[in-house]
């Protein structure tokens, strides 16, 4: 990889990053934890949006846990596996030619994974603050990183499945 392409890979995860960090420090530091919150609005937040049965809010929520808040009694060992998979995503990124084509994809997952860790060191668990509620479904609490996180492997697997229907029509030629 030149130079410039790793620059460009670098600005990708500095932009996901610093936006991560300023709407997890503005919910930080702006609202009360759904705990604490009065519940009014949908669970205690401040509406940004209601349509077409669509429900959207922002409020702080606590998360020890990985996803769904599963495994908060893990937190230290949770810390130490999405470490050990950053490192991984990074080792594989640099090393195999492979990578190369799933370079953006795998720095989504790397800087959301990174913007994660970031508040276990600063504050004790991650912060999320984005709540959509999907006709009466209360879709799961995230944020920045997480989003980041869901559209790597998203590109990832539609990635996987043009290559795998490449693979069937090229065989189908054959």
């Amino acid at each position: 990889m030149t130079w410039k392409g790793f620059f460009k890979l670098f600005l990708i995860v500095l932009g996901i990053l610093a936006l991560d960090i300023v709407s997890k420090g503005m919910t930080h530091f702006y609202f009360k934890p759904f705990e604490h919150a009065p519940h009014f609005f949908p669970f205690g937040g401040i509406a940004v949006f209601q349509a077409l049965g669509i429900d959207f809010c922002i409020h702080h929520v606590t998360n020890k846990g990985v996803a769904w808040g599963m495994g908060g009694n893990l937190q230290d060992f949770i810390l130490i596996i999405r470490m050990v998979i950053i490192a991984a995503l990074a080792i594989y990124l640099k090393r195999s030619p492979k990578a190369y084509s799933q370079r953006y994809s795998l720095m989504l997952i790397i800087a959301g994974g990174i913007g994660n860790i970031l508040d276990y060191f600063i504050y004790g668990h991650v912060v999320d603050m984005f709540h959509f509620i999907l006709w009466g479904y209360s879709f799961p609490v995230f944020n920045v990183a997480d989003a980041s996180i869901f559209m790597g492997i998203v590109s990832l697997l539609w990635m996987s499945w043009k290559n795998a229907r490449r693979q069937d029509a090229i065989a189908e030629i054959e």
